[in-house]
């Protein structure tokens, strides 16, 4: 699978739950983080500064996912990243 122009083919990283004052926060409780981390499958060849295996944060409103070969993916446009780690 290979992304083309100005989108990318990501995948969501699982976060792990995390412990506040013995609470457990999990992805769903945590509702007010906007970005959403994930890692880069494939990148356009007109996308700039972002490569292959990048990990990257994106806005979770964007893009459409896909299951491809039994995995999940998305699909969002170079645009919608903000973060690149």
């Amino acid at each position: 699978m290979k992304a083309i122009n100005h989108y990318l083919v990501v995948e969501k990283i699982k976060e792990e739950p995390s412990t506040v004052a013995g609470l457990i926060i999990t992805e769903n409780i945590d509702s007010d983080n906007r970005y959403i981390k994930a890692n880069v499958v494939s990148t356009g060849n007109l996308v700039e500064g972002i490569k292959d295996n990048d990990k990257v944060y994106y806005d979770k409103h964007a893009g459409h996912s896909i299951n491809y070969k039994g995995k999940h993916y998305y699909i969002i446009k170079s645009g919608d990243i903000v973060l690149v780690d």
